[in-house]
């Protein structure tokens, strides 16, 4: 077998190649030099240069796997690489020290001035009350994202004597407690941070997560890092913010469109910019070459990966059975995500029926990666899902049990929050998901795609009317509707399936009808 290394990694990475197949180094390649030579190797090695797109996975005829040394794979087409059975591998954690540690390089040179005071005195221009700084002592540090990088960087700054608080949906409080860190909404964050530090994903739900609106939010002198993923804050805006001075300054190190030669953040003096370098360390690139090498020799073996972002590896056989499931823990689990409240500490998995006797590792794979889609980095697999979730400070735990009352299988899943709990259920009807229980409630929901609203409420006359009155005044049509109570004018759900999406301040009128207990707008 050959494998191809189309961008540079550290020598370690490639000495471990060495010993067990041949490989190649051809680093610069064009898209079309890449495409010609791709069909001659089972695996393809790139960092962040090289695009592997459709094109060129269409022309590796031989290829088994593709590995991305380094976080995300925003640089290769995934679903792709899926279609045609390659197993596409990052690390994820590789970098995360080095990431940290640049981060909180950003944020003292920021509070310092040090890179314009060098810049100056290397100009021969002797100047200090220019550049008189503040002490990050006491300050309050606003950590965006909770993850890897983010936990390194609370480490770091609560040794700095910091005040650190966090926003993170999927991070439980009793994680946040172990690393002395407070968990708040956004707005807190905004309105109390001297310094806000982003570390989260890219993704369609992130983009532009800082924009006016945000930095309108934040109060006058705040520091903004990100050395994450460029694309996360509206540089435009911040541009605008720093140079009228709500903003006192910023360090950035990933950027939109990259090589950032003529971005618009490199015209502000009073915000430092690096070369996307918070990976660029000996220690971080050896780990990283080591990591994806040995995970690239795995699968080409036949075993397992740890960080494989696509389709669980599983066996045909065992496919063939757990296949009509995977859809309905697909969709319980992304609906449970817009159904709970609250940061999710526990969520148990029960399994009832036929399905019951065998491994199903790949449908809690599954389930947990619905359930925390569009937030993290890596996409959940089968090798690294309890590893995902315990990093996330969520507890799983999995029931099996033979007997089933009323279908061949049932897949239930348990969770638990600070706000509350959640139950819903789905089984497999005629090769069709159903979802058939919510909480208390039994149902009978198709998940055909669109738009649902859940309203708890109690049953009465007229109320139905009254929901169905606001839809109608907003021109949204109901194709079905569902009502489940427990007993005549006692609680009851309803389920209403939309052609379009609620609008907030219809269900902010939905939610002041008399008996109505909540009222949320779900996409399956």
């Amino acid at each position: 077998m050959k494998i191809l290394i189309a961008d540079p990694i550290a020598q370690e990475g490639i000495d471990l190649l060495d010993k067990y197949t041949t490989t190649d180094v051809k680093t610069g390649m064009k898209p079309d030099e890449l495409t010609q030579v791709i069909g001659d190797y089972e695996a393809l090695i790139v960092r962040s240069e090289t695009k592997v797109t459709a094109d060129i996975i269409a022309a590796g005829k031989k290829l088994q796997v593709i590995g991305r040394a380094g976080t995300g794979v925003d640089n290769i087409d995934v679903p792709a690489a899926t279609q045609k059975g390659i197993v596409v591998l990052n690390v994820p954690t590789g970098n995360t020290i080095s990431a940290a540690e640049h981060t909180i390089a950003m944020m003292l040179a920021l509070a310092r001035h040090i890179p314009q005071a060098h810049g100056f005195l290397k100009s021969n221009i002797w100047k200090r009350a220019e550049f008189t700084g503040t002490e990050v002592r006491n300050k309050t540090l606003g950590i965006v994202g909770l993850g890897n990088v983010g936990s390194e960087v609370a480490r770091r700054a609560k040794g700095l004597e910091m005040r650190v608080i966090a926003y993170d949906p999927l991070v439980s409080p009793d994680k946040a407690t172990t690393l002395g860190v407070s968990l708040v909404p956004l707005e807190t964050i905004y309105r109390d941070s001297d310094f806000i530090t982003l570390h989260m994903p890219l993704t369609a739900k992130t983009k532009g997560f800082i924009g006016a609106r945000e930095l309108a939010m934040m109060k006058t002198g705040v520091r903004i890092i990100n050395c994450a993923r460029g694309g996360l804050v509206d540089e435009a805006e911040l541009y605008k913010a720093v140079t009228e001075g709500k903003v006192a300054g910023a360090a950035v190190d990933v950027f939109s469109v990259e090589p950032a030669k003529d971005n618009i953040l490199l015209k502000s003096d009073r915000i430092i910019v690096t070369p996307h370098l918070a990976a660029s360390t000996d220690e971080a690139q050896k780990n990283i070459a080591i990591d994806i090498a040995g995970q690239i020799i795995s699968v080409l073996k036949g075993e397992p990966a740890r960080y494989a972002v696509n389709a669980p590896l599983i066996s045909p056989e065992l496919m063939a059975i757990l296949g009509p499931y995977t859809r309905i823990c697909s969709v319980l689990g992304k609906m449970a995500s817009q159904l709970i409240e609250g940061p999710v500490n526990s969520l148990a998995i029960r399994y009832n029926g036929e399905i019951s006797s065998y491994n199903t590792a790949a449908l809690k794979a599954i389930v947990l990666g619905s359930l925390l889609e569009n937030i993290l980095e890596e996409r959940i697999n089968i090798v690294n899902a309890d590893v995902v979730a315990a990093g996330r400070g969520i507890k799983i735990t999995e029931e099996k049990t033979a007997g089933c009352e009323n279908y061949a299988a049932l897949i239930t899943l348990e969770l638990k929050s600070a706000s509350g709990g959640l139950e819903v259920a789905g089984t497999v009807l005629r090769g069709e998901p159903h979802i058939v229980r919510v909480n208390t409630f039994w149902i009978d929901l198709v998940p055909n795609g669109g738009y649902f609203l859940f309203c708890d409420h109690r049953d009465r006359p007229g109320l139905i009317g009254a929901v169905g009155n606001i839809t109608g005044k907003a021109d949204i049509d109901i194709s079905f509707m569902q009502v489940s109570r427990l007993k005549p004018r006692g609680q009851a759900l309803m389920i209403l399936a939309l052609d379009e999406p609620l609008k907030d301040e219809h269900v902010k009128e939905i939610l002041a009808i008399p008996d109505i207990y909540s009222a949320r707008v779900v996409k399956l």
